[in-house]
């Protein structure tokens, strides 16, 4: 007999279900619960409620164990292109030599933008953030092929998912050149995904950007470790703006918006901003990590620890290897570079840290990579959005395939109870939050 749970609510007992996933995760089953009691859970920001049943990646955060489809971060890091990983977490297999072939020559095939959509860089602002230029360019993208979107077949899937994934990066590296005031550069088709975008963030008109392999293999290091992460901010609401059957451009852009946020996609250039801070103020490595350890400072230690990870985040081990390369190679004289090693020495050897485990995290690691590549901080989250499309495109195509609700969370409402309408002449002056001055007096509005 299956395993079950019991509730009791207001004198009555209901039976839950249990379920228990592939790792052996337990979850109550409350899906009938508001059918069967008319009572709903109360999870706000949903950090111990399972949205959803996935098979695309599995974490334990206690364990420090991240995997794309049961395999190891450690193993796919190791052997697989970004756009190998791709079509593991899309399609849950480890594609063919044959697969593989196809799969590298659409995202070639579709890495041009139309036309049209390079006009509309010269609407935007110069100082417009390359996230809000990626978001709706993303959706403008899908207007050119209006019959792709429809998701009709796996074979029409295929092709959006290729379309999308390869175009990001296009639309990227413009929406840089778009905001130096640089002329755009079209894609080489002969290049790899992160060669190519190199070129097309670094190369001018008179001379070709010629990225160093080793540098090519960092930031293809930085995208696979950052192609899912299991039901975060942006994939949760790729999930939640699918389920309305929306199309895969529209959901993903969505993502785009979700990711831009600072408490989520914005870690990495977090990290550089407080180097930034240390640099500028004079303070020396060890006097900062003071003021960290000093509760009334509000200080933060950037980069160092994360909210699934109790354990050291698996990425950061493998990108701090890629980092180290990457640095010695380039031989980059950067104070803040400087900084960041030494900040690295010092958490790592200092017991306040290490007992609450704050290690340094992959957001610490690639941001200190993209600054010495010579990516621009406003391109961070960027870079963030490029690497998670493949897990947003994965769990696009789980709700595509499987949904068949639209996702529709409940609450527990704490406005007035029932009062009657007032006319305005009777209304007396209610104080309100965030208002000063004549308009918190008056009333007015200026």
């Amino acid at each position: 007999m299956p395993e079950t749970a019991t509730l009791q609510v207001q004198g009555k007992t209901y039976t839950l279900p249990i379920v228990i996933g592939t790792e052996n995760e337990v979850a109550v089953d409350i899906s009938k619960l508001r059918a069967e009691s008319g009572v709903i859970t109360l999870d706000d920001g949903y950090g111990n409620t399972g949205s959803c049943r996935s098979a695309i990646t599995f974490i334990d955060g206690e364990k420090g164990i991240l995997r794309y489809r049961g395999i190891p971060i450690e193993r796919i890091a190791e052997h697989s292109t970004f756009p190998e990983a791709a079509w593991l977490l899309i399609y849950g297999e480890l594609p063919t030599a044959e697969q593989l072939e196809c799969w590298s020559d659409l995202l070639s095939r579709h890495e041009m933008l139309h036309e049209g959509l390079y006009k509309h860089y010269d609407g935007f602002p110069s100082q417009s953030h390359p996230m809000a230029i990626l978001s709706a360019m993303i959706n403008a993208a899908s207007c050119y092929t209006p019959e792709i979107i429809k998701m009709e077949s796996p074979e029409t899937f295929q092709s959006a998912a290729a379309r999308l994934l390869s175009k990001t990066r296009t639309i990227a590296a413009a929406a840089y050149k778009a905001s130096i005031g640089q002329p755009l550069v079209y894609p080489k088709p002969h290049l790899d995904y992160c060669a190519n975008f190199l070129h097309m963030m670094f190369s001018i008109p008179f001379r070709d950007y010629e990225p160093d392999p080793e540098i090519v293999d960092a930031l293809q290091l930085i995208l696979v470790l950052h192609a899912d992460h299991e039901q975060n901010c942006s994939t949760s609401t790729v999930r939640m703006v699918a389920s309305s059957g929306a199309n895969l451009f529209a959901s993903c852009a969505a993502g785009v918006c979700a990711l831009w946020g600072p408490l989520h996609g914005g870690a990495n250039a977090a990290v550089i901003e407080m180097l930034q801070y240390i640099h500028e103020s004079g303070m020396s490595v060890k006097d900062y990590v003071a003021k960290v350890k000093d509760k009334t400072s509000h200080i933060k230690l950037m980069g160092f620890g994360h909210r699934v990870y109790k354990n050291y985040d698996p990425r950061a081990r493998i990108i701090k290897q890629a980092a180290d390369r990457v640095l010695n190679k380039l031989q980059i004289n950067d104070p803040m570079l400087d900084l960041a090693r030494a900040l690295e020495e010092a958490a790592l050897s200092d017991s306040y840290f290490q007992e609450k485990k704050l290690y340094p995290n992959v957001d610490f690691y690639s941001g200190i990579i993209m600054r010495a590549i010579g990516i621009p901080l406003e391109m961070f989250t960027v870079m963030f959005a490029i690497g998670r499309m493949p897990g947003w495109i994965a769990n696009w195509k789980e709700v595509w395939e499987g949904q068949t609700r639209i996702y529709r969370p409940r609450q527990v409402y704490t406005g007035p109870a029932l009062r009657e309408y007032v006319s305005i002449g009777q209304r007396r002056l209610v104080p309100i939050p965030g208002l000063s001055g004549e308009v918190a007096v008056s009333g007015a509005c200026r």
